[in-house]
């Protein structure tokens, strides 16, 4: 089967494309910038802004594509509450753009890559399931969600059969500090000996998922895009951990004794978020099996050999 990943050049889509091959698939990542993949020799990169549709679509109609897991997006919410004009141009008619092509190039297999705290807002229950009311309190959250109306649109009208994903926080090796998310982003600190900022008093708490285990899991759902009574999943550890617990064990891992400094909070960031993945679980057999110290300790090892 041949796979379009696009933002296959990203934390997670670069993960996606490497594990794709390794699997036997033939791979076209389309991203805005190129990336040394394990399997870079075996990767087909093509230079696309997903937004030019014009491109995009010469490319479906070169390559004759079977499936798209499309994961190009902002995925930086503090970024989307500094520009929702550029958060909304990716997000949304990014996605749009992307399913015009496979309209128009009859493919009709998709993965969606969403986001499980941000499209929820601050929630009225945790843990979060996939019934929860969803009221996102950042550009983020709302671009991403409406994106996944455009899915389930297409879906209905055009045939395409697709799952839509909605991950936890997801961390692990290839994560960059200029997402600003927290694990890159104190790690990063932690090795140079500089002093990391938290947003608040630490109480926040997330729901951490590692890489690997999310990617493996992607990979082995491709076969049941099509078949699940269900379409939209969450995909976390289900597991509620607070600011303050992760960067003491990225501190013991790390061996840092930096004291972070404490900062006045970002509006538009939920509090608290943890997802129920029992539906995942259920009909798809999502099982994360990471320990989150042992994935902070292969990031960790991956940052200190990368970062030097």
């Amino acid at each position: 089967m041949k796979v379009l990943v696009t933002g296959g050049s990203g934390f997670i889509g670069s993960h996606v494309a490497d594990r794709l091959v390794d699997n036997g698939y033939e791979v076209v990542v389309i991203d805005v910038r190129d990336y040394d993949w394990d399997n870079k020799d075996r990767i087909r990169f093509i230079e696309c802004d997903v937004c030019d549709n014009e491109k995009l679509n010469d490319i479906f109609e070169e390559e004759g594509f079977e499936l798209v897991v499309h994961m190009a997006a902002n995925t930086m919410l503090r970024k989307s509450i500094e520009d929702p004009m550029y958060d909304a141009r990716l997000n949304i008619l990014g996605t749009i753009s992307v399913l015009e092509c496979m309209r128009k190039n009859n493919v009709d297999k998709l993965v969606y890559t969403s986001t499980g705290g941000a499209r929820v807002g601050d929630p009225e229950y945790l843990p979060v399931d996939e019934k929860h009311p969803i009221n996102p309190t950042s550009p983020y959250g709302i671009s991403k969600h409406t994106a996944e109306h455009y899915v389930w649109l297409y879906g209905e009208l055009y045939g395409i059969d697709y799952l839509i994903f909605c991950f936890g926080n997801v961390y692990g090796p290839r994560d960059s500090p200029l997402t600003k998310r927290l694990v890159p982003i104190f790690l990063d600190k932690f090795l140079k000996n500089e002093v990391p900022m938290i947003f608040g008093d630490g109480s926040k708490t997330r729901d951490f998922i590692y890489v690997k285990d999310l990617v493996d899991f992607i990979i082995k759902s491709i076969d049941k895009i099509g078949e699940t009574e269900n379409k939209l999943f969450h995909l976390a550890n289900g597991k509620e951990v607070s600011v303050s617990e992760m960067v003491r064990i990225m501190k013991e891992v790390s061996g840092s004794d930096i004291e972070p400094e404490h900062v006045d909070d970002i509006k538009g960031e939920v509090q608290d978020i943890v997802l129920d993945i029992s539906l995942a679980k259920d009909e798809l057999g999502w099982n994360p099996i990471t320990h989150i110290r042992d994935g902070i300790r292969e990031t960790w090892d991956w940052v200190r050999d990368h970062r030097k």
